[in-house]
């Protein structure tokens, strides 16, 4: 994903498109990035926003959202942070995503009424929308941050790694 990839000028904003917000590139590539350094030692928020060029309140919303949907674990202290919740090869891009965006992956209610009629938009339109989200969400499913740690290593842009993942 061009997410994980900084430009080569140096520090990078995380560009987002229709297909993936800048809250799911966010998320996408702070679960990358915790997942290639959070050993030994968690991964804090300030240092994931200064590596992604980010001032740390955007970036502690979707962190919150990561643990609360059993993704991250959030370690106080210290020397806290974050780590992943579970092996990296158990976690998909679409999991991510439904962290994050929760309804946003739907379509929106008022939306949905004007799809419903016996219209071009109710019986065309609208199940090519439908049609469209559940293949998007067929993709994400297909990827895990293991697939995106390997694609930011091939691609040199992952920093050395923290060691081998040993979780179970």
């Amino acid at each position: 994903m061009d997410a994980v990839v900084p430009h080569p000028a140096g520090p990078h904003r995380l560009a987002g498109s229709v297909l993936a917000p800048p809250r799911l590139a966010l998320a996408l590539a702070a679960m990358v990035d915790i997942a290639l350094h959070a050993r030994p030692q968690p991964v804090s928020a300030k240092t994931l926003a200064s590596r992604h060029a980010l001032p740390p309140r955007h970036l502690e919303a979707v962190l919150q959202a990561l643990v609360h949907h059993g993704l991250l674990k959030g370690l106080r202290g210290p020397h806290g942070g974050y780590e992943l919740a579970r092996e990296r090869r158990r976690i998909s891009a679409g999991d991510i995503a439904r962290a994050v965006l929760g309804q946003d992956l739907s379509i929106d209610p008022a939306a949905e009424a004007a799809f419903s009629g016996n219209d071009v938009a109710g019986i065309v339109v609208a199940p090519l929308v439908a049609e469209a989200a559940t293949a998007y969400l067929a993709a994400l499913d297909a990827v895990t941050v293991e697939d995106l740690c390997g694609r930011a290593e091939a691609a040199q842009v992952a920093g050395p790694r923290a060691g081998p993942d040993f979780t179970i």
